[in-house]
């Protein structure tokens, strides 16, 4: 379906999630697994890809309506001329961490200890490697100095890290769980959390979100409003019960063998999560600094953050 299009009666609104699998990612499934799109009079099309840079990809082509991906692309977007908003803020820290080896925890204890270093990332311009670059670069480690390695998350970046082929990297739970629990990787900097994500951030980093491309949104605006509907009913949700209680919500191959294990983590990651849709107000600025340092393409262009998200919807919601 090209971009612009409206869906025929019957057909599916596609949204792609950079990633469904991931905690950070978890409303999009759950509002599925809930039966709130089609509450909303919505068919919704749930497509996953490992990255959020092939996701943007397929949202400019008009393949999808939609992108489950961090807010940061809206604006590195915006400086490459495209005109793409949040509608929705799923969450307003990243729900990362950056691990290192076991192997090598005596030598890399900081993100000042990353310089020769090769790292892996979800993909390359993807929000995992803007991320690790910030850190070490604010840490006194040149971009140039540390090479980024698309693993994806899950089993590739766990198989990645245990033949030697990363020092470490940014990742997700339940990956970032996995690891810590089977020993084989150790925390150097923590952002599942808004108190540990101003630490290292200074600031919180809003991050998964629902971005359409605006053109869509404004010739679309009562399927835009369901949707926005359906994640802020998920969102209360999300707030209103236990880890168990979600969990037992999500499809059984999301626990990755170790359904106690995803819910512990699923208990401490419920703090990423808005518990109103809202955009942070202090935010995008944090996102803005983030990107001006390490992204080529944002780095000198001037960014209007009020274009990268919009409030409306979530203001007019009725659930």
């Amino acid at each position: 379906m090209r971009a612009g299009a409206t869906p025929a009666a019957g057909e599916p609104i596609v949204l792609l999630v950079g990633g469904i699998e991931k905690q950070i990612y978890l409303p999009v499934r759950l509002a599925d697994q809930l039966g709130y799109f089609r509450e909303q009079g919505l068919e919704v099309e749930l497509q996953s890809e490992p990255s959020g840079v092939n996701a943007e990809d397929q949202l400019l082509a008009g393949a999808v309506q939609g992108v489950v991906g961090f807010y940061d692309h809206t604006i590195d977007l915006q400086a490459k001329g495209k005109a793409v908003e949040s509608v929705v803020q799923l969450a307003h820290t990243p729900g990362e961490a950056l691990l290192v080896s076991s192997r090598l925890a005596g030598q890399i204890r900081s993100p000042a200890d990353l310089k020769g270093r090769t790292l892996g990332v979800a993909g390359l311009g993807s929000s995992t490697e803007f991320l690790t670059f910030y850190l070490a670069a604010a840490s006194g480690v040149k971009t140039t100095e540390i090479v980024a390695v698309p693993v994806g998350a899950g089993a590739t970046f766990i198989a990645a890290l245990k033949q030697g082929r990363i020092d470490g990297g940014m990742t997700t739970d339940p990956t970032i769980s996995r690891l810590l629990k089977n020993g084989d990787a150790r925390m150097i900097v923590d952002l599942r959390s808004p108190e540990e994500t101003q630490k290292a951030l200074g600031g919180l980093y809003p991050a998964a979100c629902l971005y359409m491309q605006s053109a869509w949104v404004e010739s679309h605006h009562d399927q835009v409003q369901r949707l926005v509907n359906a994640f802020l009913k998920t969102l209360t949700y999300i707030q209103t019960h236990s880890a168990e209680e979600i969990a037992a919500r999500m499809p059984a191959d999301y626990f990755a063998g170790d359904r106690e294990l995803y819910v512990r983590a699923l208990a401490r990651n419920k703090a990423i999560f808005t518990p109103d849709g809202r955009m942070p107000a202090s935010g995008p600025a944090t996102v803005l600094k983030v990107l001006s340092s390490v992204d080529r393409a944002v780095r000198g262009k001037p960014i209007d953050l009020s274009r990268t998200y919009t409030t409306e919807f979530v203001t007019s919601s009725r659930r």
